[in-house]
């Protein structure tokens, strides 16, 4: 059996610690240098895959972080070692681990507890995994399988790159609108507030982030591949092996695949457990070969990524190149960009209607990036969607299965059938939510308000069967607040502010409770068998939506019972179609009638 040294498994890649981290049954223990005996050098390991190259599972980090202060370990080997041994103790069999065991673990609370796994079931890479189809009720005792969970905590140390400004400020002041009366005040009273309102923040591209989390997993990897290689039974505990069931749970952090390509067991892009006898056990591996294997995989794919965005910054602009397609907020205006792999990106779309369907949207997941003063309709089955740094806009989402984020938004009405939905730095906005889990509410929140779903389209219902959104549950009204500042994201903040805890969402009074109508859009094709809103109504809004309509009826009765001349109702029925085209002028619903009248 091969022995490693210390150069083949760093506890960080490439340093001169002289301790290195090892997993094994009794947990993660520390081995100096001098413990290590070995006199020959392991093979080399294969040459990386030369059909496709490695790429972060983005999900992972951008739906799978929590701002809880207890996840945040400031040295994760260090002290997820008694943490693993603790949940090791408590796994069941089949290696998985309840609520109650990762609250006593952790020493957070039972809800967070909760929040942890259904965390994880959402960006979990194994749909077959039991924690991903699990039921409301049966979410705790399912449980987490302890190597995901492992994966999971120690990517909570993980630094998200910061926001930079759009490359041409000109174009932007075109698009967003003047510095929100919010940035005066606030800003003295907020240090988050000062950072936002220094210039406006647009989001890495995707070549940039991917390049961003292939860095911190090439840092990390021996780390990471320690939780979850083992020692060969009597060969020490420095002889640690990586076993094919192991090595998928890696599937969680990164995927293989060419963009537009389904993505397949991780096992299968290796040359260590590629075209394995599913009747055998596959023979486990030395864990230094595949730590050595995946950085250099890691190393060509961060190549390719800087060539590419030298090229791009070097070279005349290439407008079918989607991985880069976040670093034009508005030079293209109301820009779709399907990316093959990445998600479909609606970008800069600025006062106008945008109407999308399933058909329209080739991923399964879809951002919504700096739009202003306007109404956007995705009524698409999703996976993920986020909604990222818009104002003044209504934007209708069909049904999202795994998690919707909406951050830095201002002023934006956001309708949405959801399992999980997350909000962060937004301002004045307001949520129409039909959501299954708890509504994670986070940072610098100011004036949000929460309300029941209200609205429907004909095709609603089979998209929530789709995705898997249970119209039977609505916690739209028991939102989960946490820390008012982010852990992971770079920037500093003052003593005292990580302790504080955001600002909670209002609920929307059941009299201004309205429905929204989704025009119907596409009258040639086949109608779905939804009719009316599939949420039911809480019981005050119910009645408070009688009472207007009892009122509207009134109004009509006594309109028509009025004893007027017949130029009278003339000058009246005149009056109110005024009254009505001021209102659509003023709140910008004339639009909607242009684009509905132009399709």
């Amino acid at each position: 059996m091969i022995r490693h040294p210390k150069k083949d498994l760093q506890l960080h890649h490439r340093t001169t610690s002289s301790l290195l981290s090892l997993s094994s049954p009794r947990g993660i223990i520390m081995i100096e240098d001098q413990d290590l005996v070995d006199q020959s050098p392991p093979p080399p390991p294969p040459d990386p895959n030369p059909n496709s190259l490695i790429h972060p599972r983005r999900v992972s980090f951008e739906h799978g972080l929590l701002p809880i202060q207890k996840l945040v370990l400031a040295d994760p080997i260090q002290t997820l070692a008694p943490v693993k041994q603790k949940l090791a103790d408590a796994a069941s069999n089949n290696h998985r681990v309840g609520s109650d065991s990762i609250a006593d673990a952790l020493q957070i609370s039972g809800d967070h507890a909760r929040l942890v796994l259904e965390t994880l079931g959402s960006v979990l890479h194994s749909e077959s995994d039991p924690l991903v189809g699990a039921k409301p009720e049966e979410v705790e005792s399912v449980g987490a399988d302890l190597r995901d969970l492992v994966l999971f905590l120690y990517i909570q140390s993980y630094k998200k790159l910061l926001p930079r400004t759009h490359k041409d400020s000109a174009a932007v002041a075109d698009v967003w609108p003047s510095t929100s009366a919010f940035d005066g005040y606030l800003s003295a009273l907020s240090p988050i507030q000062l950072v936002r309102s220094n210039s406006r923040r647009f989001m890495p591209s995707q070549a940039d982030d991917e390049a961003h989390q292939l860095s911190y997993l090439q840092k990390h990897l021996g780390n990471i591949i320690s939780l979850l290689a083992e020692p060969v039974e009597g060969e020490g505990e420095e002889s640690l092996v990586l076993s094919m069931e192991a090595f998928e749970h890696l599937g969680f952090l990164v995927q293989f695949g060419d963009k537009g390509s389904d993505v397949s067991p991780l096992s299968q892009a290796t040359p260590f457990f590629a075209n394995s006898d599913p009747d055998m056990p596959a023979v486990p591996v030395p864990a230094s070969q595949v730590h050595d294997w995946l950085l250099q995989n890691i190393a060509s794919a961060l190549e390719s990524i800087t060539e590419r965005i030298s090229g791009k910054e070097n070279g005349p602009s290439n407008a079918s190149d989607q991985d880069d397609a976040m670093s034009d907020a508005c030079a293209v205006p109301n820009k779709v960009a399907p990316s093959g792999r990445g998600p479909c990106l609606i970008e800069g779309v600025s006062k106008t209607s945008l109407v999308k369907q399933a058909s329209d949207l080739r991923g399964r997941s879809v951002k919504v990036v700096n739009c202003h003063d306007s109404v956007i309709y995705l009524l698409a089955p999703l996976r993920y969607a986020t909604v990222h740094g818009c104002s003044d806009t209504t934007i209708v989402l069909g049904a999202v299965g795994k998690a919707l984020k909406v951050e830095h938004c201002e002023r934006v009405h956001v309708i949405a059938a959801a399992k999980r939905v997350c909000i962060a730095n937004c301002r004045e906005c307001v949520f129409f939510l039909g959501v299954n889990q708890r509504p994670l509410i986070v940072g610098d929140n100011h004036k949000l308000q929460v309300a029941p779903y209200n609205t429907y389209y004909s095709h609603l219902g089979e998209h929530m069967s789709e995705v898997g959104v249970e119209p039977t549950i609505n916690k739209w009204d028991k939102p989960l607040v946490l820390g008012a500042v982010d852990p992971h994201d770079s920037l500093s903040h003052p003593a005292g502010v990580a302790d504080a805890q955001a600002e909670s969402a209002a609920c929307v009074d059941p009299d201004q409770f309205i429905n929204f109508l989704i025009p119907n859009w596409f009258s040639g094709e086949e109608i779905g068998s939804t009719k009316d809103n599939p949420f039911p109504l809480p019981d005050p809004y119910t009645a408070a939506q009688q009472r207007n309509l009892k009122n509207l009826e009134e109004t009509r009765r006594s309109l028509r019972e009025t004893p007027l001349e017949e130029n009278r109702k003339k000058e009246l029925s005149t009056a109110l179609h005024v009254y009505f085209k001021d209102w659509l002028y003023a709140s910008g619903n004339i639009r909607q009638l242009y684009c509905l009248q132009g399709d």
